[in-house]
């Protein structure tokens, strides 16, 4: 992912603020289909691979988890398996490509640029509700 934020801040031209997210639209491991985005305080102008988008208004399920980034994919599983539990229906389409999602998110409420101690890193992990 790295490279992608990486990419990103460079085109922009501008620092990140702290906050940063990845939306995973299709995930079949180790293979994703994400977008990276993250707060500015300045306008960015939309050159080559960046565009401006909109999150659904919708339902979602979520979890903070504080500590390094390795520990998401279990913190994820986690917030997963409480929903399968709980009868929570999560919007996301099997597909032959893998698990297509409405929208999932990780929105990163600091990085290791504002923050270098791993085990302080705030990840809030967000997953859309299917409609009812």
């Amino acid at each position: 992912m790295d490279p992608a934020f990486d990419e990103l801040f460079s085109s922009a031209g501008v620092k990140p603020d702290g906050i940063e997210s990845i939306k995973f639209h299709l995930i079949d491991m180790p293979k994703l289909e994400i977008e990276v985005g993250m707060t500015t305080e300045a306008t960015i102008p939309l050159t080559g691979r960046l565009v401006s988008g909109v999150l659904p208004q919708s339902r979602f399920i979520s979890m903070t988890y504080t500590g390094p980034y390795d520990g998401l994919f279990d913190a994820t599983a986690m917030l997963i398996g409480w929903a399968k539990e709980t009868g929570v229906e999560r919007d996301v389409e099997k597909t032959p490509d893998g698990e297509r999602f409405a929208c999932r998110l990780e929105v990163h409420e600091n990085n290791p640029s504002v923050e270098p101690d791993p085990f302080k890193l705030v990840t809030t992990i967000l997953i859309k509700v299917a409609d009812l």
